[in-house]
């Protein structure tokens, strides 16, 4: 079943499911960069550091709440109510798919350590399409690196089982909730593992980060500072949620913090 009608639409509206986000501001960001507020504390809790490649469902804490459905059901984000402490705020919903930590600052050589990263375990429909045009890989940092800029050098698989490097510029001290974006080759339609990651140098201290898979599912943004923003179901495009999805936050900072966040999210179900 699918909502394909306007009366389908205003009754799944009346009988919505809601989520509830309330999360801390992370200081030590740069405008211009995104982050993930996994870590962020508040409502829903503090996301753990991954000691292991995972790959993660609405059960995981720091994922937001909802009810799976039973086919032909289906759950849709069909609103979102959202303020920010921060004027001109971009927060993205994501379902964060896989991901894995304990790669370090401080060496030089490639890194394998819980890679490869793969999609194995997540169902196809969270996955989307088959070319894995849709899906976003990060390099996520859960602890600050040292004040040397390196660049790193990401081996991957593509969709197509070709292999290849991403090469991505780290900024001096990359910090705690930094998210630097894999990005595919050109004429590459989409990266389906990562396989390891090598820095150019050491950056003088160890740290910690990991790789994390997403799949964007809508986005928002405020204008006013601490002013409510609304986005409705054309707004957000109606995205389908799959069950046991992992829904997180992504902030697109505009300035050195990514201030509090609040919400309300309204699951239509049809």
């Amino acid at each position: 079943m699918a909502i394909t009608s306007r009366d389908q639409l205003i009754a799944a509206l009346a009988n919505s499911r809601h989520g509830l986000f309330d999360k801390a501001s992370i200081s030590n960001a740069v405008a211009g960069r995104f982050y993930s507020l996994w870590r962020a504390t508040g409502q829903p809790g503090q996301g753990a550091i991954p000691a292991a490649p995972a790959a993660c469902t609405k059960g995981l804490l720091g994922s937001l709440t909802f009810e799976n459905q039973t086919a032909p059901l289906t759950n849709y984000l069909a609103w979102v109510d959202v303020a920010s402490s921060l004027a001109t705020s971009t927060l993205e919903i994501h379902d964060r798919l896989c991901h894995q930590a304990g790669l370090v600052g401080n060496v030089a050589t490639p890194q394998t350590t819980n890679l490869p990263l793969t999609l194995a375990g997540i169902e196809p429909e969270r996955i989307g399409l088959a070319d894995h045009s849709q899906l976003q890989w990060w390099l996520e940092w859960y602890a600050d690196t040292g004040s040397t800029a390196v660049t790193a050098t990401v081996a991957v698989t593509y969709s197509d089982d070709t292999s290849g490097t991403v090469t991505v510029p780290l900024a001096a001290t990359s910090r705690a909730a930094g998210l630097y974006q894999l990005l595919p080759a050109a004429g590459k339609s989409g990266i389906k593992a990562v396989d390891s990651v090598q820095l150019s140098a050491t950056s003088g201290t160890a740290g910690n980060f990991g790789v994390t898979c997403t799949r964007y599912r809508a986005g928002f943004f405020t204008v006013v500072a601490n002013k409510a923003e609304v986005y409705d179901w054309a707004s957000l495009a109606l995205p389908q949620i799959a069950n046991d999805a992992c829904l997180a936050l992504i902030q697109l900072c505009s300035t050195t913090s990514t201030g509090v966040s609040k919400g309300v999210v309204r699951f239509a179900v049809g």
